[in-house]
């Protein structure tokens, strides 16, 4: 497979690639302040093709409890404010002509434990997909023992595989920490 050093460099790009994820799950979630990142998975029927709301309209946070959208496009009012009531967001559109105003409803004590519930799994998640990166730099290790890698090398390697993993690990368990402090701050 490789010596320790390469089978390690491609471990940490999975890592990398893990942490990102979970930071755009959490950028995704709302927790009661408006954010534009919460229309970043709706797609808009625009002239015969799908496109992201923020590629027909320039979309703004004038205050924490508002996200305006106003369309380049005159023509693009209906359909954008057709995919917001149909993404089940919870925020009705309201329409003046010009641009669309959603408002942000303040959450209630269910909704915030739940979010939290949804920010824990998708934690875990991250885990889970950092945990399979590890066994495989592990296996790729214990392999490259078959193919002439010292296995006092090859153990470094599990254990270096390990702190990285440990590293990563205290990281999701900080941004989560924070993020679910945000959530419960009424």
């Amino acid at each position: 497979m490789g010596t320790k050093r390469e089978i390690l460099d491609s471990f940490i790009p999975k890592l990398d690639k893990a942490m990102s994820h979970f930071e755009e799950e959490l950028s995704n979630t709302k927790a009661g302040k408006a954010s534009a990142g919460v229309l970043n998975n709706i797609m808009v029927e625009s002239y015969g093709s799908e496109m992201p709301i923020n590629q027909v309209a320039s979309v703004s946070v004038p205050d924490a409890r508002t996200i305006t959208i106003q369309p380049w496009d005159k023509n693009m009012l209906a359909p954008i404010e057709k995919a917001i009531i149909n993404s089940n967001l919870g925020m009705t559109p309201s329409n003046n002509g010009e641009t669309i105003r959603l408002n942000v409803p303040p959450l209630t004590e269910e909704r915030r434990k739940a979010l939290v519930k949804q920010i824990k799994g998708e934690a875990e998640n991250a885990r889970v997909s950092m945990r399979n990166g590890r066994r495989d730099a592990i296996d790729a290790l214990k392999k490259s023992v078959k193919d002439g890698l010292p296995e006092d090398v090859a153990k470094d390697g599990e254990d270096e595989a390990q702190k990285l993993m440990d590293q990563y690990s205290k990281k999701i368990d900080e941004i989560l920490a924070a993020k679910e402090k945000e959530i419960m701050t009424v």
